[in-house]
């Protein structure tokens, strides 16, 4: 690789689709890629949540950004969100899967609508999220992909058994998928976050005792989203251009701790 790489940047900056981009890890990784002059796609439920986020990132970094609904549990509507998104940014060369949805009923409360449901957003909709993909990337000099999957995929937890074995099959998923990819000389690595402070961690911070989570953190705080951006920044940046089927795990040191 050549030794002038710009930090955080791909080399040419092709645009990057992000699931989940308009809120929380996902708009905290469109921030992180938008301040290095790579032009984002937020894909989001809610398309006025999504339009709005593109327009903070072209007011903040004046770096392209479009706003799109898709329902990633939709195969056709990952496939015309996908159309969409080339008609507007024609070279994507990233792909990062940060939507999600967090179970808490345990096994008690679990039905086949809330499983098929997590399992398709977590883990089902990335490799068609790829395909859907492939021939972009496949076009794109040093193209790569993270998926968000989480700690909960090595800890034992008995509130989230949907969510933590959707972000389980990630981790497997990444591996088998890094295998195909690599031929194309297209990267995938996973990302394990720890306890960060978003919109969907945020009800059980205030439900909970102070410092619950803290206590067992070996930084004893708990994580920002940007924090979580700047590490998938990094992954599809030429400065990872080794890296392929990897989790890298953010936790402030919560797998590892004893305390």
């Amino acid at each position: 690789m050549a030794s002038d790489v710009t930090p955080g940047l791909a080399s040419p900056p092709t645009a990057v689709v992000i699931t989940g981009g308009a809120s929380g890890l996902g708009f905290a990784a469109a921030r992180a890629l938008a301040a290095v002059g790579r032009p984002v796609a937020l894909w989001d439920l809610d398309k006025d949540r999504a339009d709005d986020a593109a327009v903070r990132i072209i007011a903040e970094f004046n770096t392209p950004a479009i706003g799109l609904a898709v329902d990633v549990r939709d195969l056709a509507a990952i496939e015309a969100g996908a159309q969409a998104t080339l008609e507007k940014l024609p070279t994507v060369g990233g792909l990062v899967h940060c939507a999600g949805i967090v179970d808490t009923d345990s096994l008690d409360g679990m039905t086949e609508e809330s499983w098929d449901s997590g399992i398709a957003v977590h883990l089902r909709a990335l490799p068609f999220l790829i395909k859907a993909f492939l021939p972009s990337l496949q076009a794109q000099r040093g193209s790569a992909i993270v998926a968000t999957a989480s700690i909960n995929a090595t800890l034992g937890n008995a509130v989230n058994p949907i969510y933590s074995a959707g972000k389980g099959g990630v981790l497997s998923l990444v591996r088998s998928l890094a295998d195909r990819l690599g031929r194309d000389g297209i990267r995938i690595n996973s990302i394990s976050p720890g306890q960060i402070m978003t919109p969907m961690l945020r009800p059980s911070v205030e439900a909970l005792p102070q410092g619950y989570f803290e206590k067992r953190i070996l930084l004893e705080r708990l994580g920002e989203a940007e924090e979580i951006g700047r590490a998938i920044r990094f992954l599809l940046s030429d400065e990872a251009s080794y890296i392929t089927a990897a989790e890298l795990v953010v936790d402030g040191g919560n797998i590892s701790s004893q305390r």
